[in-house]
């Protein structure tokens, strides 16, 4: 059929009408929004957390885990632009079991997941030999509990941690348990772990220092649970004072078997032992005994009590060192921000002379990695609750609240002594030349 061009002319000439005619007009579109501008790149970090988080010290692995991922909430709440770029923090969390050989394990799977950096490990003992596998990845490491000397005194420049070492605190532990604690004879038993031998080498050294007799030095394992044929041995020795190298696991049915021997010495361990789950473990035994922390208490922290108030209210009681796992967090991500970067390569310089105002105090390092601002504190168990006695910051010694009195003189040889107060360190002896106290150690 042949074109008909007049026809197509009509035809839509008389459509125009209808659509435009009886003085309509055409309709205006809609204004359209304005296009939203395009949204900031986004980058993912992963930074590696690592601790025992199965097994008898799953308390503790747990409380450092949830200090990091609150620093990680944190963080990424306040949206930080680094390179400009919108940074996303990912917590990639590890269990070790606080086993040495699971340590080196997953350091590998964090080397491997191409980690920023790593906060961990708990122990000394796993913390040690992960730490040349974050070396030789030139990943950064900050511990927030590792206290063994050796972690930081192997030359890897991606080490640190931010609490006192053994050296510092032992010293501390062994002037004090003389000085303060009144104890003469002391025994001592460690578990042989990297933290727990260590620790009680340092103490050892300077209650000697301070003029104590180390009357035993018996060893078990961080797997124990029955110690009765060692503190049989002990009891022999007549201590004033038993000072522990180790973790809560075994500090708690230690001291309790203790009590069940009948032994009068005191009691006294570190930081692995000085846990808000030790009274606990120890079924009540614990009361009127000692132990000391690496740090200060949460209430005399720099700017903990924010963070103390929102991690209860998330998580329960602070353990021990969540506050510390946090800070070892930020201060990661502070470098980065210093840096401009998230390569290690190019923070770690900034990492190294970093002074970021942590929640528990200035984290600043030396030149080995190491705290510039350790501190030791000394608590007793009152009422189930650990309860600080003195605290000691750059060698200077605070008395707290619950203080304790000065020692005793030894009581006349016709004499029993009394006996001791659960909230003071007093001697327990029933001889004068077995005067009773006790002594700090750490973690």
């Amino acid at each position: 059929m042949r074109f008909n061009r007049t026809l197509a002319l009509t035809l839509v000439t008389a459509a125009l009408m209808t659509v435009y005619g009886c003085g309509k007009e055409e309709p205006k579109k809609a204004a359209e929004a304005p296009a939203a501008p395009p949204a900031a790149p986004e980058t993912v970090v992963k930074i590696g957390h690592v601790g025992p988080t199965t097994g008898p010290q799953a308390h503790l692995g747990k409380d450092n885990e949830n200090g990091a991922r609150m620093a990680i909430d944190d963080a990424n709440a306040k949206g930080i632009m680094i390179d400009g770029k919108k940074v996303k923090f990912e917590l990639v969390a590890e269990d070790d079991q606080a086993d040495p050989k699971q340590g080196v394990i997953v350091a590998q799977k964090l080397v491997d997941a191409k980690v920023a950096g790593v906060v961990g490990h708990l122990n000394s003992g796993t913390t040690i030999p992960a730490s040349k596998l974050y070396s030789d990845a030139g990943i950064p490491q900050i511990s927030p509990s590792a206290t063994n000397p050796k972690y930081t005194l192997q030359g890897f420049k991606t080490a640190f941690r931010v609490m006192a070492n053994d050296v510092q605190q032992g010293s501390v532990i062994g002037k004090e348990a003389v000085s303060t604690l009144g104890a003469k004879k002391i025994a001592i038993i460690d578990d042989k772990t990297a933290y727990g031998s260590g620790l009680a080498e340092e103490t050892e050294k300077a209650a000697k220092a301070a003029g104590a007799t180390i009357v035993a030095h018996e060893f078990t394992n961080d797997k124990a649970t029955d110690f009765k044929a060692i503190l049989t041995k002990i009891k022999a020795k007549r201590p004033d004072l038993i000072m522990y190298g180790g973790m809560d696991a075994q500090g708690g049915p230690m001291v309790k078997q203790m009590k069940e021997l009948g032994i009068k010495a005191k009691f006294i361990a570190g930081d692995g032992v000085c846990s808000a789950e030790w009274p606990k473990l120890a079924g009540g035994a614990a009361e009127g005994e000692y132990c000391t922390q690496a740090g200060v208490p949460p209430e005399k922290m720099a700017n903990a009590k924010d963070f103390v108030t929102r991690f209860t209210a998330k998580y329960g009681p602070i353990q021990v060192y969540a506050p510390y796992s946090y800070d070892a967090t930020m201060t990661l991500i502070a470098a980065m921000q210093k840096a401009n970067s998230t390569d290690p390569a190019k923070y770690l310089p900034e990492l190294a002379k970093i002074s970021y105002d942590g929640i528990t105090a200035k984290v600043e390092f030396d030149e080995h990695g190491d705290t510039k601002n350790g501190a030791i504190t000394l608590y007793t168990v009152k009422d189930g609750a650990l309860v600080p006695m003195a605290m000691n910051v750059g060698g200077k010694t605070e008395k707290l609240s619950a203080a304790p009195a000065a020692p005793e003189a030894p009581a006349a040889p016709a004499a029993a002594a009394p006996a001791a107060a659960p909230d003071a360190m007093k001697s327990d002896a029933t001889k004068a030349d077995a005067m009773k106290s006790e002594a700090p150690a750490k973690k």
